[in-house]
């Protein structure tokens, strides 16, 4: 197993499994697999309900959380994986950029990501749970999917990935088996970027590894630079989940910014105001 630590804004990373060698998966990862399968399958449909399923399932796929979807690549911490785990001590690599993210920060990160959203996800799941089953009236009527319960499944199955990913991720950072590695190839793919960024800014001090404190948080990547980082780190898959993080970052920075606006407009009309009275 090889972790990936990938920034995608001056504050912002998210951590990446490497797929597993399907010969050696488990049979929730083939069955996984084969979902995906028959889902790139819908998506080549001219029309009927497969191809508007698609369609609506890759606006609502959108939406969930980048930091779900990393901590769903990797595998859940199985009794038997945490006795082989604890008995071999083989660390496990963590490849990242050292010129975006300070080596001493890594552990602190993946601590962070690894429990900071455990308790969203637990609850999520049993919200699922417990929603499933109050879809089931809509299976009777003919030729229409029930497509409300698979969607609380696929949600409660994708929570409890996400937690079991994250336990996982904790258990590696308690048992200290957990091993940074710069990539020489990352750093000067991040670089690039870094570079761009201070150019833009016209100040070297703009653009400061993650962790650290920055005056403004800016993004290091484009939706378009997936495809390029997953060939150098082998995992072509991980360029859907830039591109993901990208646009969900770029419309959080958006948010603030126009809060921000918002939130100075307001105060400079109160203060005229005031200067009225």
């Amino acid at each position: 197993m090889r972790l990936f630590l990938v920034p995608i804004s001056t504050r912002r990373a998210f951590v990446y499994c490497r797929s597993p060698n399907v010969l050696n998966a488990s049979l929730l990862d083939k069955v996984t697999a084969k979902a995906a399968e028959t889902w790139e399958k819908w998506e080549r449909a001219d029309k009927g309900w497969r191809k508007t399923l698609v369609s609506y399932g890759h606006v609502v796929l959108q939406r969930i959380p980048y930091e779900e979807w990393g901590l769903k690549s990797i595998p859940p911490l199985s009794a038997q994986r945490q006795i082989e785990e604890t008995r071999e001590r083989k660390p496990v690599d963590v490849v990242f950029p050292r010129n975006a993210i300070k080596p001493e920060n890594v552990l602190g990160i993946l601590s962070k990501l690894g429990t900071e959203r455990q308790d969203h996800h637990r609850r999520k799941l049993w919200w699922s749970i417990g929603l499933a089953p109050l879809t089931l009236p809509i299976a009777v009527i003919p030729l229409v999917p029930n497509i409300p319960f698979f969607y609380l499944a696929y949600r409660g199955w994708s929570h409890w990935r996400a937690l079991s990913g994250s336990r996982h991720l904790v258990y590696l950072h308690e048992k200290g088996l957990l091993h940074p590695q710069s990539s020489p190839e990352l750093e000067n793919f991040y670089s690039k970027r870094l570079i761009s960024g201070r150019q833009e800014h016209g100040n070297e001090k703009s653009v400061v590894p993650l962790g650290e404190e920055d005056t403004e948080e800016r993004l290091l990547l484009e939706e378009s630079d997936g495809k390029e980082l997953g060939e150098i780190l082998g995992a072509p898959e991980i360029a859907i989940e830039v591109e993901r993080a990208v646009v969900q970052i770029r419309q959080k920075l958006h948010s603030e910014q126009d809060a921000s606006v918002q939130g100075k407009g307001t105060r400079g009309s109160n203060t005229s105001k005031e200067k009225e009275l």
